[in-house]
């Protein structure tokens, strides 16, 4: 047991924030711990939960991916051209989406590994291109999404929000068996020493590229999410889900030097700043404020992730004299 904590001390801390401040919110509701109230919560979390796993593949690697908003962006307004019509043309349609997000991942991983450019520069970039083409594809808002299928995803199932269930799904069925495979494995020993990995024999440029692809393909499920929830398509998305991203996966306990976090943590922190933003929203404080609270708090996380790279470094320094 205590083994256990030790290894989930970060996540288990992030989990009790979170039921803290759940329970604060559900009891502040107007209308409590409803069905109504649980999805709306549960769909919002699920969106930014989406693009924290797309940041975590990028961070375990000892990255950072400035472009998962920009990959969501240009795969929600692509969705929105795409899924409607007969069911087969929207199935091909969520499979060329996540093709586009994967293939953005990709690219993002051939000029980090080939290039030898650094990941901030590189998807500093390629955000402003994956936006470009969004604009390009949508203009301003709008587009078309099956009603029935956006409602079976983002609803609820027998009483229990459809995309909690996608998140127990995503954690049971791929996370916690993926973690245990050779690039699971292969991810966190390139983000704690990439030479270290290297002189094991690990394929270190496949698993970066993989890592980076994983990001993109999140960020793909990410703009499908966000279309289903909004049913249509907005190229302007990119830059808050960006931000906020790299906070959840610091609030969840993943830290930005890479090697040390999990999936969860990253889902964890996601929640954890969409029930903060519900909870300001519901506890009276002026509109115009809530995004100086919410940056206040983007700050504190994102100087805590830097705080821990600063040790780790100082810790490296006084090993080296």
């Amino acid at each position: 047991m205590r083994d256990f904590f030790s290894a989930y001390r970060r996540e288990l801390i992030a989990s009790g924030v979170l039921v803290v401040l759940l329970s604060v919110y559900l009891g502040t509701h107007p209308r409590g711990a409803s069905t109504y109230v649980l999805t709306i919560w549960a769909n919002q979390c699920v969106i930014l939960g989406l693009v924290a796993i797309a940041q975590f593949f990028a961070v375990i690697v000892r990255g950072i991916d400035l472009s998962v908003g920009a990959v969501m962006a240009l795969t929600n307004t692509l969705a929105s051209h795409l899924l409607d019509g007969s069911a087969v043309a929207i199935g091909l349609g969520i499979v060329a989406v996540l093709v586009a997000g994967v293939l953005c991942g990709l690219l993002n991983g051939a000029l980090v590994v080939f290039g030898r450019i650094q990941p901030i520069v590189v998807t500093l970039a390629t955000a402003s291109i994956f936006v470009g083409i969004a604009l390009i594809l949508r203009p301003t808002p709008g587009g078309a999404v099956n009603y029935d299928l956006a409602d079976a995803i983002t609803l609820d199932l027998f009483g229990v929000p459809t995309a909690l269930v996608i998140v127990a799904v995503l954690v049971f069925a791929f996370w916690l068996p993926f973690r245990r495979t050779g690039l699971g494995l292969g991810l966190y020993a390139v983000g704690s020493s990439a030479q270290g990995a290297f002189q094991s024999g690990m394929p270190v440029t496949t698993i970066r590229l993989a890592a980076f692809s994983l990001a993109g393909l999140f960020g793909a499920i990410a703009g499908l999410f966000y279309t289903f929830v909004t049913t249509t398509g907005d190229a302007g998305i990119a830059p808050n889900f960006t931000l906020n991203s790299i906070a959840a996966v610091v609030l969840g306990g993943v830290l930005l030097r890479g090697g040390t976090g999990s999936l969860i943590g990253a889902l964890i922190g996601a929640f954890i700043l969409k029930t903060i933003a519900a909870l300001m929203f519901f506890s009276g404080i002026p509109s115009l404020a809530q995004p100086l609270f919410e940056g206040m708090i983007l700050a504190v996380a994102i100087a805590i992730g830097g705080a821990d790279i600063l040790r780790a470094r100082n810790r490296l320094e006084a090993f080296g004299r």
